[in-house]
């Protein structure tokens, strides 16, 4: 008798056909509508730091206090942790498609909503629907890349993707620079306009996303074999016809038990029973990466005004955004070349080794030499922090991935979005009132070390995951046979 969860069982190619594809236009559309979410976040989270002088004046601004500021981004993070692990189950239960669609209209919405902000409650409220909408499209969009990318290409895509939220990062730090000068636009609309133009972005990335189908290896895993077909059936015809090389038919295959719904406790039993080795690795890679952005690079300005008086920060901030997406695109090919475990391991210990020195040498550093410690040491660790969510998105089963993204994001962003900037505002309120900038070092050695550890521990607890399909990586939970190692 068929168990009540089962709904049959099917023998399908269609993992080993998508795999096996060549790199085409049509993969491109992929990257454009479903990778540019983290301009986004880039944007948004930029744009909010750069803007707080502009949102604490009473007369045109929200009469924002600095605690209200620091309230706020508190919000959005804890925003973007719910929002991931709510919608980041419902990706698992509904689709891909379905979930990157809603958490963009989620994100627009909130969006647009804070830029008519009337008063500071309106406004926080606003925060954290766009952060729960941001962080809903981490586990839906790294989901769905990752199961429509070919294996060869998937460590370099997936960590330029990644990377690219330092496009975000940038342009948000050179357009707060005319929209907060009052002689180019009047100051109580500047602020407004920088949310509206993120929203205008996220329109023209929601068009994009008409065209990307829904994940073949969710709909066969769930009963819809017949779409699952239909679809690879057609990014074969494309790619044919944009590449102009006829696809030979693969060999290998998977049998998978269909169900529509996983249970949560077989989810929960596969993290922490089957794979506890893997959940241990991607708790450290999160967490380090994430306490040492939020540490640093979001109190990096308030580095700048309190210790050297700087007093226009955004092309800091653009130099230091800009060398963060380069070493994505640069080290990403290592990903799938040099293979994973050298490379996350080699990129969190080098950059926490450059941090460690930059410590050591506040004292005698500049505003501009101090940018250029952070451009080095955030050169390197921007395709390690990427890697992590590379990580979490190939090396659990299908059934649970966007999950599993969902909650490893939660877990590190709440820990390095809340303990992070915490410890790092007080070092620099301290030390600023004594007027010694290595008052802040204890920071940059704790950061510091959090990324070494997780490179050391990758050494041992890494998956040489490059070039090998989703599937023998993880056996779906529903594959027959499955023999999941921890």
């Amino acid at each position: 008798m068929t168990p009540p969860l089962e709904t049959g069982r099917i023998t399908t190619d269609i993992p080993a056909r998508l795999d096996r594809l060549p790199w085409a236009r049509w993969h491109w559309l992929i990257v454009i509508g479903l990778g540019t979410v983290w301009i986004l976040d880039g944007l948004e989270v930029t744009i909010v730091g750069n803007l707080s002088a502009a949102l604490s004046e009473p007369e045109t601004g929200l009469a924002l206090s600095p605690a209200d500021i620091g309230l706020a981004g508190a919000i959005y993070v804890a925003g973007s942790c719910l929002g991931a692990l709510v919608f980041g189950q419902l990706t698992d239960r509904f689709g891909r498609k379905r979930l990157f669609i809603i958490t963009l209209l989620v994100y627009l919405g909130g969006t647009v909503l804070t830029a008519f902000a009337p008063h500071p409650a309106w406004y926080f409220v606003c925060r954290f629907v766009t952060g729960a909408g941001i962080g809903g499209e981490y586990a839906a969009v790294n989901s769905a890349i990752d199961e429509l990318i070919p294996a060869r290409y998937r460590g370099r895509i997936d960590i330029t993707i990644n990377g690219s939220y330092w496009l975000g990062a940038a342009g948000g730090a050179l357009l707060t620079i005319p929209l907060t000068d009052p002689n180019i636009v009047p100051a109580g609309i500047g602020w407004r306009l920088a949310f509206g133009l993120g929203a205008i972005l996220g329109i023209a990335v929601l068009l994009v996303r008409k065209y990307v189908p829904e994940s073949p290896r969710w709909l066969f895993i769930h009963g819809k074999e017949g779409a699952a077909e239909e679809i690879v059936s057609g990014i074969e015809h494309t790619v044919e016809s944009e590449s102009g090389k006829r696809l030979e038919r693969p060999g290998e295959t998977i049998t998978v038990r269909q169900r529509r719904v996983i249970p949560f406790t077989t989810i929960a039993h596969t993290v922490f029973k089957l794979y506890p080795r893997r959940t241990a690795l991607c708790l450290a890679l999160f967490t380090g990466q994430a306490f040492l952005y939020n540490a640093f690079f979001f109190t990096f300005a308030d580095t700048l005004i309190t210790f050297f008086d700087v007093q226009q920060t955004g092309f800091y901030i653009a130099a230091f955004a800009l060398s963060n997406f380069i070493g994505a695109l640069a080290l990403g090919p290592l990903f799938d070349k040099v293979g994973r475990v050298p490379m996350i391991s080699g990129t969190y210990i080098a950059s926490g080794v450059v941090l460690a020195v930059a410590g050591f040498m506040l004292g005698g550093l500049t505003p501009v030499t101090l940018t250029v410690f952070g451009v080095v040491a955030f050169f390197i660790a921007s395709a390690g922090a990427s890697s992590a969510y590379l990580t979490a998105s190939e090396v659990f089963p299908m059934e649970t991935r966007a999950l599993c993204i969902a909650f490893f994001y939660a877990i590190g962003t709440a820990a390095g979005g809340i303990s992070g900037p915490l410890l790092f505002g007080r070092l620099i309120e301290s030390a600023g009132e004594a007027g010694d900038i290595t008052g802040i070092a204890p920071g940059y050695f704790l950061g510091a070390g959090l990324m070494a550890a997780a490179g050391v521990l990758a050494i041992f607890l890494g998956v040489k995951a490059e070039g090998q399909s989703l599937e023998n990586i993880a056996k779906p939970l529903t594959a027959e046979e499955a023999d999941q190692p921890a």
